[in-house]
């Protein structure tokens, strides 16, 4: 029987036991004194932190002549501040872990300095080798600020057997995806009735970011985009705000899935086999493999038109270096292309390698349920660019304070649309803390 007690930090507790293990394991003997060291700064911990150490070793046992040394900070807020102080200072590592979505607020100030697509493209790694969202994401005013890992959509992962059971697999074993929300709905309370608990778990309350992910899935499969123009105002389709907002609120009906769930609590439902489907990142798929639960993944339904998937990407970055050793930038080249033709493994940690020959390969197409999603990376939505929005932003706490309320009671979608509206444009109206020249007249 599984431990209904299961939650993301017991899941991640073992992973980061394992972190521990594999940074002792990763330690190499003195380095000779012609190795040049490449500092190396991200923000994954649990079992990413692992996948990407694994990575790491790679590289290092690979070349004598330059030694990758990590950083791992703690993610969100506190590492993009010691990463910006850090490049405004010109002080920063070789090379480091970004958000996509995080990059543009630290183009303007001159934090990042942009990719060299000539040295770039004599590795192997060039425009071709990604899919067009994951390309765009890395520009900003045409050029070339990051270079993409993976990508690591929002997804729904499913219970094969319960599924199953309630007729809600199609003829290849996968899950059905309806292409409007009351097919939906039906289908949940279908499998509700096989768990005698809820057909989907999904967790919101006290969490801005889940209730932003699964939104913007929503209101993009509307065929829209918001955009955020600087020093202008916010540009939101009123129609697919509220239509988003209303069908969140009727999953929460205590029969589709609970009426104030949380994060942790889905993650502990789905672990223990009471639910059916689980909106959620495919960073959680190891954790429910890992738990026995036969896992199937998909996208999440186009419930509305057009298939779209939310998701950000783990990107990397030069921070702005004031007298960069050219050599040393060079072995950082070397090391990203390494990376990223290195990156099954990374698959293997639910994420989508963003690295186009590696999802081509036999072995990726082997690799279930990850492949079975892997045509999301041609229907992926980042954030609306802007200095303020993407992932651990408080753009995304405060959006889950303006709609957590109409979307728990039913009501006030309309007032909630003009608070955001109201809270977008102020922040438009505010220069970039990370641009010291930026101003507003």
């Amino acid at each position: 029987m599984i431990d209904t007690r299961i939650n993301r930090r017991s899941v991640l507790a073992g992973g980061l036991a394992a972190a521990g293990m594999a940074a002792l394991a990763g330690c190499t003997p003195a380095q000779s004194s012609q190795t040049t060291t490449l500092q190396f700064w991200h923000l994954l911990s649990g079992g990413d932190g692992v996948a990407l150490q694994g990575l790491i070793d790679q590289v290092n046992a690979s070349h004598s002549e330059f030694h990758v040394r990590p950083t791992v900070l703690a993610w969100g807020a506190p590492y993009y501040t010691k990463l910006s102080m850090a490049g405004a200072g010109g002080r920063a590592p070789e090379l480091a872990v970004m958000h996509s979505s995080r990059v543009p607020g630290y183009v303007p100030g001159g934090l990042l300095d942009p990719w060299d697509l000539e040295r770039l493209s004599a590795l192997g790694v060039d425009e071709s080798t990604f899919t067009e969202p994951v390309w765009s994401s890395s520009v900003v005013d045409g050029q070339l600020y990051s270079v993409a890992l993976d990508a690591h959509p929002f997804i729904a992962l499913y219970n094969t057997e319960i599924c199953e059971e309630a007729g809600a697999l199609d003829s290849d074993g996968r899950l059905l995806r309806p292409d409007n929300p009351e097919d939906f709905f039906e289908m949940c309370r279908e499998i509700a009735g096989v768990t005698g608990a809820h057909g989907l778990s999904y967790g919101f309350i006290g969490d801005g970011m889940q209730m932003w992910r699964l939104f913007y899935t929503l209101y993009c499969q509307h065929g829209e985009r918001m955009t955020f123009p600087e020093g202008g105002t916010v540009e939101v389709d009123e129609d697919a705000f509220i239509a988003s907002l209303e069908f969140m609120h009727t999953l929460a009906d205590g029969e589709i899935t609970a009426e104030r769930g949380t994060i942790d609590s889905a993650i502990a439902e789905f672990a223990a086999q009471r639910s059916g489907i689980h909106f959620t990142g495919v960073w959680e798929l190891p954790a429910m493999q890992s738990a026995g639960v036969p896992v199937g993944a998909t996208m999440i339904p186009p419930f509305f038109g057009e298939e779209a998937v939310y998701a950000d990407s783990h990107s990397f970055v030069l921070p702005h270096q004031a007298d960069p050793d050219e050599q040393a930038r060079e072995y950082t080249y070397t090391v990203v292309a390494d990376l990223l033709k290195n990156s099954l493994t990374w698959a293997e940690a639910g994420h989508i390698p963003a690295y186009l020959p590696i999802t081509e390969k036999p072995e990726y197409a082997q690799l279930t349920p990850q492949s079975n999603y892997a045509a999301a990376a041609d229907h992926l939505v980042y954030d609306p660019v802007a200095w303020f929005t993407g992932s651990g932003s408080n753009f995304v706490q405060q959006f889950g304070q303006i709609v957590g309320n109409p979307i728990v009671s039913g009501s006030g979608y309309e007032e909630a649309l003009t608070r955001f509206r109201s809270y977008v444009n102020s922040l438009l109206a505010q220069p970039n803390p990370a641009d010291p020249q930026g101003e507003r007249s």
